[in-house]
Order: structure tokens, then sequence, then C-alpha cells
């Protein structure tokens, strides 16, 4: 078969041949229609992900849109020791995977899914979320940010302070859902002190950034809380500002502050999955909708590192 294969995790990936990866248990072998670049698939291919064993060569790719033996076309999350999903065949584990219904569109299910995946599953399996409760999105400029802004309107919170970075993408926000809009760019103090009057009484943060945004938002945020016994679930999914913080030990003692993960390792695999058929229907509903860029997978070394259009997500795609 031909494949997305990384041989140095200083370059991209290139369209190679590559041999079929063998089942094994109850394994299928597939063929992969679409398979999204997800932010989570390009810090595996540079060996920089938490999940990493730095082995060389390997397949990107995390998740995707494959068509079974039996001719029914799923969703799946590939598992963590197999070849990766950018390739013509890949390995399926039946319990990983959902079949689509009909007239889902695989490209726009395979550049949705992760993004979504990241909220959906913080909000319904790492809390109790409850309607009209208030949630801050911190780094809600990015894919998954926008769409976690849309994900929590849709389970129904009632107010959203969005945050983040990028000015064109913050002005589309209050469309999406947010109530109030931060921009993180500017005087650290009075980004600070923006973040405190919007977000100090919000129930959950779902944080993308970490870094030094979150070293700002945690104290301006639970300084300026009505009630600091309230509980603030903080939520960390992604690090797109950096791996660590400093966090001043008077923040934990001062208010009611829970810091949590959610992604591989804080949420089963079988939780994943469970959420898999109620957030594709949302997206076959049209409930939720997604940017998708179809590119074949025979152009993954030049895409990999082309400028995308603020909001879309490339899906590699083979032939059907």
């Amino acid at each position: 078969m031909f494949a997305a294969v990384v041989s140095s995790f200083d370059r991209p990936p290139r369209y190679e041949e590559h041999p079929d990866p063998a089942p094994a248990g109850e394994q299928l072998l597939a063929d992969v229609l679409a398979a999204g670049l997800h932010p989570r698939v390009r810090s595996g291919a540079s060996g920089t992900h938490y999940t990493s064993d730095g082995q060389l060569p390997l397949i990107p790719g995390v998740d995707g849109v494959a068509r079974l033996p039996d001719g029914r076309t799923v969703y799946f999350v590939a598992e963590d020791d197999v070849p990766g999903t950018m390739a013509e065949r890949a390995l399926v584990d039946p319990r990983r995977c959902v079949p689509l219904p009909d007239g889902a569109d695989p490209v726009v299910v395979a550049a949705a899914m992760n993004p979504a995946m990241s909220s959906w599953v913080a909000l319904r399996r790492r809390i109790q979320f409850r309607s009209g409760q208030g949630v801050l999105v911190l780094g809600a400029t990015g894919n998954a940010g926008q769409m976690a802004v849309r994900i929590a309107k849709l389970l129904g919170a009632e107010r959203i302070v969005a945050a983040g970075r990028d000015p064109e993408r913050l002005g589309r926000l209050a469309g999406l859902g947010a109530t109030d809009v931060i921009s993180l760019a500017g005087d650290p103090d009075q980004v600070a002190g923006q973040l405190g009057k919007a977000a100090g009484d919000v129930d959950v943060v779902l944080d993308y950034t970490w870094g030094a945004p979150t070293e700002q938002a945690i104290p301006a945020v639970l300084t300026r809380r009505t009630d600091r016994a309230a509980a603030l679930d903080w939520i960390q999914i992604g690090s797109t500002a950096g791996p660590d913080i400093t966090l001043p030990s008077f923040v934990l003692r001062a208010a009611n502050l829970r810091i949590m993960g959610s992604g591989q390792g804080s949420v089963t695999a079988a939780g994943i999955v469970a959420e898999l058929p109620s957030l594709i229907e949302q997206f076959t509903s049209g409930a939720l909708a997604a940017d998708a860029l179809p590119v074949p997978l025979a152009q993954v070394e030049e895409t990999w590192t082309a400028p995308v259009e603020p909001g879309r997500r490339v899906v590699f795609t083979t032939p059907a």
C-alpha cells in the first residue's frame, strides 16, 4: 500500500510504499477513505506528543473514516500501538469504531470529530456539566476552541466567555454562541482584568493554551469570583502556549479550584468511543458543522507545511 511515512522527526511525512499492517485478534484491515491532519497528528509525527515512543519509521494519523471488509463505512479511532491512519489501509478494532449513517460525508466527519471530541468528551465525561452553567474557553480561536464554543452552547451553557489571540477569528465567536469575547493579546495586566471581569463566575474552563495565558487567567478569574467556595472545574486539554505553568499556592487555598485534564489516559478508550455516536449525530443533523479541505494523500509532503485558511481542517483522502 501507499502511506504517509515519517522517517525523520525533522521533516514532513513522505508518500511512500509501505507494507500492509497485519491484523491481530479482532482487528480488521480496512480501506481508509479520509484522515484528518489534526494538531495531535502533527505532534505525533514530530515526536513531541506525550504518547510518543520515539520509534521510526511511523505512519501518522489517529482517526479516520474507513470502509470495512463487509462494506460498512465507519468512523474509527486508531489504537495506540498500531500504524496510523494516513495510509490506503489501516487496522480497525470493531470496538473503537462507529458506523456512519447513510449520506454522511467522510471528509467532514474526518475533519470534525477530533477537534469536537476534545470539548464534547470533557463536558460529558470529565465533569457533570449542567445546562445553564457558564464556560470560559481559553484558546477559543483555534479550530478546537471554536468548536468548543459551539458545543458549550449546544449543551446548554448560559454564558460562554471566549478568549483568544487571532483578531479575525475573535470577531466570529459571537456568531458561534459566545456571550463575551476577550483578546489575549496586549498588556498582561489589562488582559487579566478583562478575563476576571468577564469570567469570574464561570463554572468550567476549557483550556487549550496552558503556558502564560493560563498563568494569567487562573488568579484573575479566581480573585473575581463572587463565591470562592463555588467549584470551578479547570479542564486542561491543549498546550498551544507552552507545556508548563507556575501556579501560586494561594490560589488552591483561596478558592475551590479543581484542575484536571481530558485526553488519552484521563478518559478510557471505551469512554471516548461511547461518546462518538451522539457526536456524529450532531454533524449529520447539521447541529454542528466543519470546514474541511480535502487533499489527496499523495500530496501529503507539500501540504504538511502549507498555510491553510483559518478555521479549515486538512483531510487526506485516498481513492474510494
